[in-house]
């Protein structure tokens, strides 16, 4: 029987309990049809894997494996999927949303995996079994760890930067917010790919220094008093306003941003870390500028954001491995890394290597 590492249920408050992880046994995989079986060789966290453990994640299941990241291998297949069998693949991390550029299409709404009752799957596994159109094979020059790190914040970055945002293009000036977590890295990555100057903004000076070795133009530390006047300072002479923020804080990002960006800029936001809320300022009115909500992302999304992956050799930042499915400790050292926001890209466990897979369980 599979393992899998799912949260139990202790008394609590909402934003003050903190559920155990707890090591379980999966009914052994029999794929349909039109399923696989991906035994699971690397899967990372989100924020969403911590919130979910503080009750601050609506339908909170016990018993239903954690992560909504993983790749694997496909070690079994049903009858119209065998093409899959053998193959190195990484798994959309939702479902009910085909291709529409709104929004999801099924009426119950967009389904992550990991960790609630709205999706019955997660990728903190040693196998998930699933339809073989939530696939893309994994990019030929990823590791599985770096592959596993891709998914959810790829999407979610890919989403906000080049679809929503609309300014990830030669010589425009973008300022992605809060450098360090897995979905900004990626935004800078797409983004830089992509031909923009990219400037970006932390607490940390270090992650500022990582952040341009990865080629952001500048940078600012949003500790700083009058942050914003200092990152209009770094600018371009020809084009001394911002045509986009990446944001995923929220907080009084329109009050600064207004007086940052172009006439019509986009501040694109795909979370609110600092407040639930956010005023609309008149100076953001009075210049035209727009705020457009982001989400994850589509199935078409998910396949357009691998081959943008594959064709510009692009690789996540993986800021720290363990290994072990029963690694408890270790697994529960990388939930205390993105409790401090230590970390430098993702968090990621490994569950099995590669050349250890054989290609039928």
């Amino acid at each position: 029987m599979p393992k899998a590492i799912a949260i139990s249920k202790v008394d609590g408050k909402p934003g003050q309990v903190y559920y155990p992880l707890d090591l379980i046994n999966l009914p052994d995989p029999k794929p349909k049809d039109n399923e696989v079986v991906v035994k699971i060789t690397g899967a990372a966290l989100n924020h969403r894997d911590l919130f979910l453990r503080q009750a601050l994640y609506p339908a909170i299941a016990f018993g239903v494996p954690l992560l909504a990241d993983g790749c694997g291998i496909v070690v079994d297949a049903g009858s119209s999927a065998k093409d899959w069998q053998g193959k190195r693949v990484i798994i959309n991390p939702g479902s009910g949303w085909k291709d529409d550029p709104e929004g999801p299409e099924d009426s119950g709404g967009y389904k992550i995996l990991g960790g609630t009752k709205v999706n019955p799957l997660g990728t903190l596994s040693e196998t998930v079994t699933i339809g073989a159109a939530e696939l893309e094979e994994a990019p030929s020059h990823l590791s599985s760890t770096e592959a596993a790190a891709l998914p959810l914040t790829g999407l979610t970055a890919w989403r906000a930067t080049m679809v929503k945002s609309a300014n990830a293009k030669p010589g425009r000036n973008l300022l992605i917010t809060g450098i360090g977590g897995g979905v900004a890295i990626m935004a800078l990555l797409f983004a830089v790919a992509s031909g923009a100057n990219v400037y970006v903004s932390s607490g940390s000076e270090e992650k500022l220094k990582k952040a341009k070795d990865l080629g952001a133009t500048g940078g600012v530390n949003y500790k700083e008093k009058d942050w914003d006047k200092k990152l209009r300072a770094q600018l371009p002479k020809d084009r001394p306003y911002l045509d986009a923020i990446i944001d995923g804080a929220g907080g009084d990002i329109v009050e600064k941003g207004a007086r940052m960006l172009k006439a019509g800029g986009i501040i694109s936001i795909y979370g609110m870390t600092v407040s639930p809320k956010m005023p609309f300022v008149m100076g953001a009115v009075l210049k035209n500028i727009e705020v457009r909500g982001s989400t994850m992302g589509s199935r078409k999304e998910f396949a357009d954001m691998v081959k943008f992956v594959e064709s510009n050799n692009l690789k996540p930042v993986v800021s720290r491995v363990v290994s072990g499915i029963d690694n408890l400790d270790g697994i529960n050292s990388l939930f205390e890394d993105m409790k401090q926001a230590s970390q430098f890209g993702k968090l990621v466990i490994e569950l099995a290597k590669d050349n250890e897979v054989s290609s039928k369980l």
